[in-house]
C-alpha cells in the first residue's frame, strides 16, 4: 500500500477561509510579539495556509516538549488493541522486582487509565524526585500516593514515563521502534528522534522531536478518528476515549488549561482538544470546524498564542468554500515568504574588536558547563569557539547582524546531540558584544552578552524561554592565553 507523503496543498478560499484571517492571526502573532516558527492550517484534510519563520525550516524537525505525550498515549492505544495490555492493568504487575515491599494500598490501585488520565494520586508532578534515581520506574514507585487514584489531577510528566515503560515491557521494543509500522509509516512521518531515561527507555512525557507537518498528520489522525486514506490506522474507540473527558481539572481559571483532560490529550474551548508542549507547541484539532493547527513556537505564554487562534482563525472556520480571492491570497503568499525573526540590529562592528581578537577566555564553573570562550573576527563575520571539559571545542560560525548555519553540541538539550544553529553577532554598544545563537530544531535562542574590563570577560549568558523566566546567568572569564 502507497502512503502519501505530503498533505495535499489548496488555497484558503477553496476550503472556506478568507485569506484575510490568516494575514490577521499573522498580524496579531506579530503585534503581541510572539515568537512562532511554524504553523500549518488543515481544513478536511488539505493544508488551507502553512509558514516558516525564518531560519526555521519546513524539514527542520522542532523539540515537542509534552506534545510527546499524545504519541505515548498513541501507543498505549495500539497496545491495548493489539491485546498487550489493558488500560485498567495495574501498573505494580508490570515491575514486580521494582515495587517497594510493603506496597500501599492507593499505589496498588494505580491502573495504566490512571497514569493516561494524569489521575495517579499523586499530590503533585514527581517527575523531579523520579529522576533522582538512575532507574526511573523504581523511583516512580517508591513516591508517595496521596490521593485514591482516579480521584485528583496533577499533571505528571514521569506518569508518561510509565506508559513508555510499560510498552517496553511488553513488547520487548522501544516505544520509538513500536510506532514505526503502526503511526510512523502509515502516515509517512519524518524518523523523529525519542530522548531515553538512563536505561535506555524512552522519557515518554518529553524528548520527541517531528517536523511541522508530522505533527498536523497526526492531529489529521485525530481528527478523521483513526483512518487514514480509507484505511483503520487507530480505534476509532480508542480516538472517542483519548480526547474524550477522563478527569476534570478546573481550577477556577477560565481558560484552555481547565476544560478537563483526556489521555494525555487536553480538552479545549470551543468543542477542540489538542496535544501541547512546553514553549508553545500545539496540535489543536478543532472537531466542529473540521481542521487542525499545527504550530511550533519559543513562547512564554502559551494562551496567549490559543487566544489569537479564536480570535482570529476560529470564526473563519465556518465556510464550506468561497469565490477565489486573488488579491488577498497574493498578500497571504507575500506575507509568508517573508516571515522571519531577525537577528538584533545594531552595530556590527566596534573599535573594541581588536581587544577580543583570538583572546581564549577561561570560565569560571558554570551551569553551562562551558570551559572556554574564544573569539575570532573577519570582515564577513566571526568564529566563537567554545571549550568544555566534556567535549572537543566547538567552533560556530557568526554572521555579522545576520545568520550564518552552523552546528552545536550546548548545554542539556536534548542530552546533549549535536544541534544545527543560526548564529550571529551585533554591538549594542562600542563596549558589549552580544552573540544570539538560534538553534532551529528547539524553542530555543542563546544570548551571550560579552564586556572586556582589561584583561577580565564579564559573560552574561541568556534565552528566549525557559524553565526559570527571565534568568540571567553572570559568568566571569580571564584571558588565559593570545593565540
Amino acid at each position: 500500500m502507497e502512503h502519501q507523503a505530503r498533505l495535499p496543498r489548496t488555497t484558503p478560499e477553496a476550503q472556506g477561509i478568507p485569506s484575510a484571517a490568516v494575514i490577521g492571526f499573522l498580524d496579531a502573532v506579530r503585534e503581541r510579539q510572539l515568537e512562532l516558527h511554524s504553523f500549518m492550517l488543515i481544513r478536511r484534510g488539505q493544508v488551507a495556509a502553512e509558514g516558516w519563520w525564518a531560519p526555521y525550516r519546513p524539514e527542520y524537525p522542532h523539540m515537542l516538549f509534552s506534545l510527546s505525550k499524545s504519541f505515548t498515549s498513541t501507543a498505549i492505544g495500539f497496545a491495548e488493541a493489539e491485546g498487550l495490555l489493558s488500560v485498567n492493568d495495574p501498573v505494580i504487575g508490570f515491575f514486580p522486582d521494582e515495587a517497594p515491599e510493603t506496597v500501599p494500598d492507593n499505589l496498588a490501585a494505580m491502573e495504566i487509565r490512571h497514569l493516561l488520565m494524569m489521575g495517579t494520586g499523586h499530590a503533585a508532578d514527581v517527575t523531579g524526585s523520579v529522576q533522582k534515581d538512575d532507574n526511573w520506574v523504581r523511583g516512580f514507585l517508591q513516591e508517595p500516593v496521596e490521593y485514591a487514584p482516579g480521584t485528583h489531577f496533577a499533571y505528571n510528566s514521569a506518569a508518561t514515563y510509565m506508559l513508555a515503560a510499560i510498552l517496553q515491557q511488553v513488547t520487548g521494543q522501544s516505544l520509538l521502534t513500536y510506532l514505526k509500522p503502526r503511526l510512523f509509516a502509515p502516515l509517512g512521518l519524518s524518523e523523529g528522534t525519542w530522548e531515553t531515561c538512563p536505561r535506555g527507555i524512552a522519557a515518554g512525557g518529553w524528548g520527541l522531536s517531528l517536523t511541522t507537518e508530522d505533527i498536523a498528520k497526526f492531529g489529521q489522525l485525530y481528527l478523521q478518528r483513526g483512518e487514514w486514506q480509507g484505511e483503520r490506522i487507530l480505534p476509532a474507540a480508542w480516538v472517542e476515549k483519548a480526547t474524550g473527558f477522563q478527569i476534570g481539572n478546573d481550577d477556577g481559571r477560565a481558560n484552555d488549561w481547565t476544560q478537563g483532560y483526556g489521555y494525555q490529550f487536553w480538552r479545549s474551548r470551543h468543542g477542540a482538544y489538542r496535544g501541547d508542549g512546553a514553549f508553545g507547541q500545539y496540535c489543536l484539532v478543532m472537531p466542529e470546524q473540521e481542521a487542525v493547527l499545527a504550530i511550533t513556537s519559543g513562547v512564554a505564554d502559551m494562551q496567549a498564542v490559543l487566544d489569537i487562534v479564536w480570535d482570529k482563525l476560529l470564526p473563519a472556520l465556518s465556510g464550506s468554500s468561497l469565490e477565489p480571492d486573488e488579491s488577498g491570497q497574493a498578500e497571504l503568499a507575500e506575507r509568508l515568504k517573508e516571515l522571519r525573526i531577525d537577528p538584533l540590529q545594531a552595530g556590527t562592528s566596534s573599535p573594541n574588536e581588536a581587544q577580543l581578537e583570538g583572546k581564549v577566555f577561561h570560565l569560571e564553573p558554570n551551569e553551562l558547563e562551558l570551559g572556554t570562550i574564544g573569539l575570532r573576527f573577519a570582515e564577513q563575520g566571526a568564529e566563537l569557539v567554545l571549550g568544555s571539559s566534556s567535549r572537543d571545542d566547538q567552533a560556530v560560525r557568526l554572521g555579522r547582524g545576520k545568520w550564518e548555519a552552523a552546528r552545536i553540541c550546548l548545554g542539556q538539550v536534548k542530552q546533549g546531540a549535536v544541534q544545527r544553529v543560526e548564529g550571529s553577532f551585533a554591538w549594542r554598544d562600542s563596549d558589549t558584544l552580544r552573540i544570539e545563537l538560534m538553534l532551529v530544531e528547539t524553542p530555543f535562542t542563546y544570548v551571550f552578552e560579552c564586556r572586556l574590563d582589561g584583561e577580565a570577560l564579564e559573560l552574561q549568558f541568556s534565552a528566549n524561554v525557559g524553565w526559570e523566566p527571565g534568568k540571567v546567568l553572570k559568568i566571569a572569564g580571564h584571558a588565559a592565553a593570545i593565540a
